[in-house]
């Protein structure tokens, strides 16, 4: 699927996007969900004790975080 052609930021996008529909078709039997909700919670946490970041911000950071650490180790 992937082609060496491609520029690296497509491959990213593209494995993450694999790997989200992975995440949805598997649920909690996916090796990367716990993983990513965690790192949600994570950056939900973090965001809400910081003063300009919003929650709904933190967790979506904390997922892309963890998707990316998943997919790029």
């Amino acid at each position: 699927m992937n082609d060496q052609k491609d520029p690296i930021d497509n491959k990213i996008l593209v494995d993450a996007v694999d790997e989200i529909k992975g995440m949805g078709r598997e649920g909690m039997a996916h090796p990367s969900t716990k993983p990513v909700l965690i790192g949600a919670g994570v950056g939900a946490v973090v965001a809400g004790v910081l003063p300009v970041v919003t929650w709904p911000i933190g967790l979506a950071a904390g997922a892309a975080v963890m998707i990316y650490k998943r997919i790029r180790p």
